[in-house]
């Protein structure tokens, strides 16, 4: 039994990082990029629409102080703009393997963001989340990243 349990752990010692950092990177490039994509109409990335507003105005309340008057730390209309702004940019990143570290550490920092100032119920969620951009930050893109192609040169 112990040698068939080995055998086992033996074959999944041989799966390759490089596929396992592709599949990390298109998750999570993928689950940001299209969170970007729900946030503007069409393809100019400068702008938001009135849904995204709303969102970061009245839910989200992420950059809003209470207390005897309210107070926003930043306005809505900056922060959503800056948030679907860096989910194209970064997710695209990811997805393609450039500039992985940096990338993979700028959604680290939005998802954190997200668990404790918008969902801190979803942590289960985003705990995957920060596990597998921890990986990329730690072990980088792997061979199938132009990150990989372009420090080869």
């Amino acid at each position: 039994m112990n040698r068939l349990i080995d055998s086992i752990i033996g074959l999944f010692s041989r799966i390759p990082y490089s596929i396992m950092a592709l599949i990390g990177r298109l998750a999570i490039g993928l689950v940001f990029w299209n969170s970007a994509r729900t946030k503007v109409d069409g393809w100019n990335i400068f702008t938001v629409n009135d849904r995204t507003l709303f969102l970061f105005s009245d839910e989200y309340r992420l950059f809003r102080l209470f207390g005897k008057h309210e107070l926003w730390i930043m306005p809505p209309w900056i922060a959503a703009l800056a948030a679907q702004i860096s989910e194209h940019v970064l997710g695209a990143l990811l997805i393609l393997g450039l500039a992985t570290r940096f990338s993979a550490l700028g959604l680290f920092v939005m998802t954190l963001t997200i668990e404790v100032f918008v969902y801190p119920q979803a942590y289960v969620l985003h705990g995957t989340w920060a596990a597998i951009l921890l990986m990329l930050i730690k072990f980088g893109p792997g061979a199938l990243s132009l990150d990989h192609l372009i420090r080869r040169r």
